[in-house]
């Protein structure tokens, strides 16, 4: 596991997923049988290493990431790194012969995921790219609705995200300053495009065309030392998405909005027979046959209130941490669980979304609507 020292690196992927797998006894398989999964650490900083491995009892760890790639008997390269410096340990990695799981994006360009792709499947080897948007309890409670054929048609798709990002001065800001920088890989259009494009494709549709606008408001933030410096980067978009069925999506993402509604990200999907509001947790619906008739009158002020008009969807279910719940359904994709669904996060999956970034980003910089080749 490479750069979990970092925040989600730690929180989400080495705490939540491979530790709480690990002290759970393993990943259970169809036929009865276990997977269980130990981590070695690989990281820059062998303090950070070390304090991470003695407060976990993990008993290997390195800063040589050939020498932990040589072991014959670690199975998945896992990488939390920088976005910008993963391509070539993940090359490294399938050379070694390992299975790869990568956050993303996975890489800064559809050509080099690609290649990764191609390179790892001539060698045998599987792969996957975290896709945890999918596995929020919300958005399992609209699959649901999906596949129960709630919405009828679905009409149009418009998502709200983000929240007011601090510039570092006072108070400190709550994300690292290379989010902001272009020339680090930084960027909301790069982060959550990626994510985006895994949302819309196996819930509504495959994204054919986007319309996007991206903004750096902030043009000067503090980092970790105290330090002003530019932010090079795009810290809002707001872009319009066309999806295969006719569907259309509108996504605001921005690290500069207050946040004036029940979650930090919400869906709202409308459909003939049927409309949603999903969030990270709850989903709310109104029925076509449940719905009211607003009636527009500019001079009385509005008596009605909207949002008492809907009803929560049943969590009907246990939902589990989603980190979690991939790094399990890709460990059974390596084990060849024959009982396992059939997995589709992999780096091709991952090179889609790195294409909608980069096609939001040119969209922006040309002022024009740009199309989607349809990846092999």
């Amino acid at each position: 596991m490479n750069g979990v020292t970092g925040r989600m690196g730690y929180h989400q992927h080495l705490l939540r997923s491979v530790l709480a797998i690990r002290d759970d006894g393993g990943v259970a398989l169809t036929d009865g049988r276990r997977v269980r999964l130990e981590p070695v650490l690989v990281g820059r900083n062998p303090a950070k290493l070390a304090e991470l491995a003695d407060r976990h009892g993990i008993t290997e760890y390195s800063t040589d990431l050939d020498a932990v790639l040589a072991d014959p008997t670690i199975g998945i390269y896992f990488d939390a790194q920088l976005t910008g410096v993963r391509r070539d340990a993940l090359l490294a990695a399938i050379r070694a012969g390992k299975h790869i799981y990568a956050e993303k994006p996975v890489v800064e360009t559809v050509e080099d995921a690609l290649d990764i792709a191609e390179r790892a499947d001539a060698a045998g080897l599987k792969t996957g790219v975290v896709h945890d948007k999918l596995y929020l309890p919300g958005l399992l409670k609209l699959r649901r609705l999906i596949d129960n054929g709630f919405f009828g048609r679905v009409l149009s798709v418009r998502g709200e995200f983000g929240y007011w990002v601090f510039e570092g001065s006072s108070p400190a800001a709550q994300r690292p300053s290379w989010n902001y920088r272009a020339e680090d890989g930084g960027g909301i259009t790069l982060d959550m495009f990626a994510h985006w494009a895994y949302v819309l494709e196996n819930l509504f549709g495959r994204v054919e065309a986007v319309l996007a606008r991206t903004v750096t408001h902030i043009p000067e933030r503090v980092d970790e030392r105290g330090a002003t410096y530019a932010a090079t980067a795009d810290d809002a978009a707001y872009a319009i998405f066309e999806l295969a069925g006719g569907a259309i999506a509108q996504i605001n993402s921005s690290w500069c909005v207050r946040v004036d509604r029940q979650e930090l990200v919400e869906f709202q999907v409308d459909g003939v027979e049927g409309s949603a509001v999903a969030g990270l947790w709850g989903c709310r619906v109104q029925h076509r046959g449940t719905t009211p008739r607003p009636v527009w009158n500019p001079d009385l002020p509005t008596t009605e209130s909207f949002r008492d008009q809907w009803t929560e969807v049943p969590d009907n279910a246990e939902f589990g941490n989603g980190f979690r719940a991939q790094w399990e359904e890709f460990v059974r994709h390596v084990a060849d669980d024959p009982g396992a669904p059939a997995y589709r996060h992999d780096v091709r999956s991952g090179a889609r979304g790195i294409q909608l970034a980069r096609a939001g980003l040119q969209s922006s910089a040309e002022g024009r609507r740009i199309t989607l080749e349809e990846l092999a």
